[in-house]
């Protein structure tokens, strides 16, 4: 199990030996549907914008670093939603918090669990995500 915040401002860098690093993670994007995570986002070294990888280019994370595949380039990062200080509601529009920290396996980029600053919330209960909020089903 690995926590978002010990990922962010981890280098990113190629598998092949010397090759020198992509960037540091700025955050790791979250596909609702598959409850996993979809995209590394990258600040890079030079143009200081934020690029993204799929996860599928991710070969290993820690430690101190994510390594991913050697042919992997970063793509111009898509409109997307950093889940780390999301507000948090149920469909009934109840507040459920503010989101602190998310849980994942680094191997496969599962979501484990959301914790929120009103408790913990299971990765099956998201049902969408957007400017405004993290949507959760009710308990």
């Amino acid at each position: 199990m690995m926590l978002f915040t010990e990922v962010r401002g981890l280098p990113v860098v190629p598998s092949a030996a010397g090759a020198e690093p992509l960037g540091t993670v700025a955050s790791l994007d979250v596909d609702v549907s598959s409850g996993g995570v979809s995209q590394v986002r990258l600040r890079g070294r030079r143009l200081r914008r934020e690029t993204a990888l799929a996860w599928e280019a991710v070969e290993t994370i820690g430690p101190g670093t994510v390594r991913v595949r050697s042919g992997a380039r970063p793509e111009p990062a898509p409109d997307g939603h950093d889940l780390l200080g999301h507000r948090v509601l149920t469909e009934a529009g109840t507040s459920h918090g503010t989101v602190l920290d998310v849980a994942f396996d680094p191997a496969t980029g599962r979501l484990l669990a959301v914790f929120t600053t009103r408790g913990e919330v299971s990765p099956v209960r998201l049902t969408g995500l957007g400017d405004h909020a993290l949507v959760v089903r009710t308990a």
